[in-house]
C-alpha cells in the first residue's frame, strides 16, 4: 500500500475504507470484508454511531493492532476541552484500543479550539498517533493554523473530480498540512458513472469509472476513504495501484473541477444549523 508522510513523519495509507452511512448493524460485517480484502485503514466518527462495529472488526481479524490505521473524530456535541476529552477517551473504549492512529474535529462548528486543546494533550499522551481537522474551509484552516500549539496534519474534505479543492491545497501546502478526501467518488451524484471523460480514459485502461476516479486523486497525493457495503466493490476501489493516469489524461480530469460542492455549503446559515442540531 503506498502511504503518505504527514508533518509529524507518521506514515499513513493512501487508501482506507470508509463506513460514513453503514448501518451500525451493518458495520462489523462490512468492516471484516474490508479487512479481507485488503484494507488496513478505517475512517470513522463518534457521529457515525458505528465506532463498535470497527472495534469489534479490528478485534476479531486476528490482525496485529499495529498493522491497523484507525481514525475518527470528535463530534460537534463533544465540543470544548473538557467533553472532548472524555469523548476520545469513549471512542478509544468504543474501539476497543488504547490509541487512533488519527484524530478529527468533525466540524467547525462549537468550541472546536477547546476541542483541538483536548486533542493536543491526547497527542502528547499517546491516545493519538497524529491529529487534524475535517470540513474547516480555507479561511477556518488559515485561522486555526496560526493559533494552535501543533499544526494539523490533516484536512478531511469533500474531494473528487467535480470539487479539486485547488484553492484550499494551496493553503495545505503552505503549513505543510495533507488533504484527506471523503465521497471520492461523489456519493455518485452528478452523474459520474456516465460521465463522458471517465468513461473514456477507463475505457483506456480497461479500468472501472470508479477505479479512475480514484486513481486521479491518489495520483496528486489525496487520501482517499471509499465506502461500499458490497465486497465485490471494496475490491475493485482496492485494485487502483496497478495502473498510472498518464499526463494528458490527469489535466483531462483536472478540467472536471468545478471548485463547488454538489452537496452543501458550509458557508449556509441554514446547513450551520442543521449540522449544529444533527
Amino acid at each position: 500500500m503506498l502511504t503518505i508522510k504527514l508533518n509529524n513523519g507518521v506514515e499513513m495509507p493512501i487508501l482506507g475504507y470508509g463506513v460514513f452511512l453503514v448501518d451500525p448493524k451493518e458495520c462489523e460485517r462490512c468492516v471484516s470484508d474490508a479487512i479481507d480484502v485488503g484494507y488496513r485503514m478505517i475512517d470513522t466518527a463518534q457521529a457515525y454511531y458505528n465506532e463498535e462495529g470497527v472495534g469489534n472488526a479490528v478485534k476479531k481479524s486476528g490482525i496485529k493492532r499495529e498493522d491497523f490505521f484507525l481514525v475518527t473524530k470528535v463530534w460537534i456535541t463533544n465540543s470544548g476541552e473538557e467533553k472532548a476529552a472524555k469523548s476520545i477517551d469513549e471512542s478509544l473504549k468504543k474501539l476497543q484500543t488504547d490509541y487512533v492512529d488519527l484524530l478529527l474535529i468533525h466540524q467547525p462548528f462549537g468550541d472546536y479550539y477547546g476541542t483541538y486543546r483536548a486533542m493536543e494533550k491526547a497527542y502528547k499522551e499517546g491516545k493519538t498517533r497524529a491529529i487534524g481537522i475535517s470540513n474547516f474551509f480555507p479561511d477556518r484552516f488559515v485561522d486555526i493554523s496560526n493559533f494552535v500549539e501543533i499544526q494539523p496534519m490533516i484536512n478531511q474534505m469533500e474531494t473528487h473530480v467535480f470539487q479539486q479543492q485547488k484553492k484550499l491545497r494551496e493553503y495545505l501546502n503552505k503549513y505543510n498540512t495533507q488533504l484527506m478526501s471523503w465521497s471520492p467518488m461523489a456519493r455518485g451524484e452528478n452523474n459520474i458513472f456516465e460521465n463522458k471523460t471517465l468513461k473514456s480514459i477507463a475505457a483506456k485502461y480497461n479500468k472501472t469509472v470508479a477505479q479512475v476516479a480514484l486513481r486521479f486523486l491518489t495520483q496528486e497525493n489525496v487520501i482517499v476513504i471509499p465506502k461500499s457495503t458490497h465486497k465485490t466493490r471494496m475490491q475493485e476501489n482496492f485494485e487502483i495501484f496497478d495502473f498510472t493516469l498518464d499526463n494528458n489524461d490527469m489535466e483531462e480530469l483536472r478540467k472536471l473541477d468545478s471548485g463547488e460542492s454538489i452537496f452543501v455549503s458550509h458557508y449556509s446559515p441554514e446547513f450551520a444549523e442543521y449540522i449544529i442540531n444533527y
